[in-house]
């Protein structure tokens, strides 16, 4: 239940990063073109992840990243690194930066929906119920149909890519996240300069890169270990949270305005999460053999033997085997309990 409480944690840290995002990306996306302002977001993302590699690479305790999982990380970079970010700061100039946050609510939905029917998530009535309060809407939007629209449009490009991420969850989360940062801002920084489209200011590129590092970097790293610690529809219930803060963050730093439907709604989602978090299942299931390779610790799922090459201590990282394996006990869709 450690492992558990770490990835609510970090499901929770990732969405009040990205949150934050929602007016710092409306501001940036009145001074820059979408694809100029989407590749800023990304390079930032890339470069705080390699900042972070290079420093934790003599101690790095996770398993890198294969050229078996490049058509992965091609289909979360086009998603969620171009598509996404270039359709949400279509739509953000459009409406208010509470608008904004609000319509980001489908994510979570979408994300759950195609959890559920994609990889056959399970999730109880509490879950299901916590994961509605969630994702409820604190107000009415108002504005532009196309920027609502454009808004949806990157929701549903994220989901894409945060259910094509579960299967890059056993990887170095930093790696992930760098490698789509990177690869994302250079093939939108492509397209912008084929397009004619300017480079902005000095001051403007430097808040773009800050806001990528922080609501797009850090916040996608902890969502990968969010993703492998609890499964992506819970993460992406978690993740619901974000756009209550991009609309207290709106309401603060841009002036806009916010009544008791708002509020009434931010206790719904604290109700939500409260219904969410205290959810214990459990059943007997049977672990199918399998041979992989992430970073782990010697617990009831991980009993095997080690190799003179493999690295010593924990958390550590190397390719084994688990054997059948037939128990019960309270878990959570990690990714050792993704099973029907």
């Amino acid at each position: 239940m450690s492992q558990t409480f770490v990835g609510i944690v970090a499901g929770l840290a990732s969405a009040v990063l990205f949150g934050l995002s929602a007016p710092a990306a409306k501001l940036l996306s009145a001074n820059a073109e979408p694809l100029v302002a989407a590749a800023l977001l990304y390079f930032g993302a890339g470069a705080a992840m390699t900042v972070l590699c290079a420093i934790a690479r003599s101690s790095s305790r996770e398993a890198a990243l294969r050229r078996a999982d490049l058509p992965l990380l091609l289909g979360v970079t086009v998603a969620g690194a171009v598509v996404a970010p270039v359709l949400l700061l279509l739509g953000l100039r459009r409406v208010s930066a509470v608008t904004g946050a609000l319509v980001l609510n489908l994510e979570g939905p979408l994300t759950v929906a195609l959890a559920v029917a994609w990889w056959g998530e399970a999730l109880a009535a509490r879950s299901v119920a916590g994961a509605a309060a969630l994702g409820l809407a604190p107000g009415p939007a108002h504005g532009s149909v196309l920027g609502v629209l454009a808004i949806a449009g990157a929701c549903l490009a994220w989901a894409i890519d945060n259910n094509l991420t579960q299967r890059l969850s056993l990887r170095d989360p930093r790696a992930v996240v760098q490698a789509k940062g990177l690869l994302g801002g250079s093939i939108a920084l492509g397209l912008a300069r084929a397009l004619g489209s300017p480079l902005p200011s000095v001051p403007t590129i430097a808040a773009g890169l800050l806001i990528g590092a922080l609501s797009y970097g850090v916040s996608a790293a902890c969502a990968v270990h969010a993703i492998r610690r609890i499964g992506v529809a819970r993460q992406a219930a978690l993740f619901a949270t974000a756009p209550f803060v991009g609309v207290v963050t709106g309401v603060v730093a841009l002036g806009e305005p916010m009544g008791l439907r708002e509020l009434g709604a931010g206790l719904a989602m604290i109700a939500g999460l409260w219904l969410l978090l205290g959810e214990r299942h459990s059943h007997r299931h049977e672990h199918e053999p399998t041979t992989h390779d992430h970073g782990h610790v010697h617990d009831e799922h991980h009993r095997h033997v080690h190799g003179p090459d493999d690295l010593p201590g924990e958390p550590h990282a190397h390719v084994h085997v688990h054997e059948m394996l037939v128990h019960e006990h309270v878990h959570v869709p990690d990714l050792h309990h993704r099973h029907h």
